[in-house]
């Protein structure tokens, strides 16, 4: 895969090729190799360019291009975009294969912000008085996790970290026991979104303190800690994403 990222035809987006064949994001190529493996390098090359930004936010993205460029069959190409709709990195259009999410703005992101502080104390509130041992371990799986990834270099773990951070909200909801809350929040796809503005490792080792707060509320079965450990959290979280709001607006009005 060229540093250089993918070309952008048309709107649709590409994935530019060696003379030596398509090639995934550790230099191998793509062509011979199980399907399931495929659909794995597919996926982890469009998240890296995805957080990149080298695959501009609004563009299309069609099973037919990516078959032709990455020189693989339609299945593994269709198996991650299935997995990057899920994930919230893509939105399917009635028959016109895929878009990126337009990135998004300031005004909807304090909309976020404002149900997340309504929705998520509680989460983890209830989460402390229900969670399961098995769920308070599968949370500390994920910090585990994440925290292998936070040492990763490249925009490839930096997108992967803001799954896996996703992904430890969603449990800390699921814990909660209250199903229509879980999916409200997974409907906002807040951290995908966000994780999207800008590749700032330092996100990530913030992130992984206050995390730890959180899940040490839970384990404890302390339910005003975990509450006030994710309130914290989310606010902490807002004014770090508030100053990449700050700076963009002061670049457009700059002379």
């Amino acid at each position: 895969m060229s540093e250089k990222g993918p070309p952008h035809v048309d709107g649709e987006v590409t994935i530019e090729q060696h003379h030596r064949g398509p090639r995934g994001e550790d230099g191998a190529p793509l062509v011979h190799r199980p399907s399931g493996r495929l659909a794995d390098e597919v996926y982890d090359t469009l998240l890296g360019q995805l957080m990149s930004l080298r695959i501009v936010p609004d563009s299309r993205v069609t099973i037919d291009a990516l078959s032709r460029e990455l020189g693989v069959s339609q299945t593994p190409i269709r198996d991650a975009l299935n997995r990057m709709e899920a994930d919230g990195l893509v939105v399917r259009v009635p028959n016109a294969g895929y878009r990126i999410p337009p990135q998004i703005t300031r005004h909807r992101f304090e909309d976020m912000v404002e149900l997340r502080l309504l929705l998520e104390p509680a989460a983890a509130r209830h989460a402390a008085e229900r969670a399961t041992s098995e769920q308070v371990d599968g949370l500390r799986r994920m910090l585990e996790d994440m925290a292998d990834l936070a040492e990763g270099d490249g925009h490839l773990a930096y997108g992967a970290f803001g799954l896996r951070d996703a992904a430890f909200h969603d449990l800390v909801a699921a814990s909660a026991g209250n199903p229509i809350v879980r999916e409200a929040l997974a409907r906002l796809h807040t951290h995908v979104h966000l994780f999207r503005l800008v590749y700032d490792t330092e996100v990530t080792f913030l992130a992984m303190g206050e995390h730890d707060e959180v899940l040490a509320g839970i384990a404890a079965r302390d339910a005003d800690a975990a509450a006030y450990a994710m309130r914290r959290h989310i606010l902490l979280s807002r004014d770090r994403f508030r100053r990449l709001f700050d700076a963009a607006e002061r670049e457009q009005v700059s002379p």
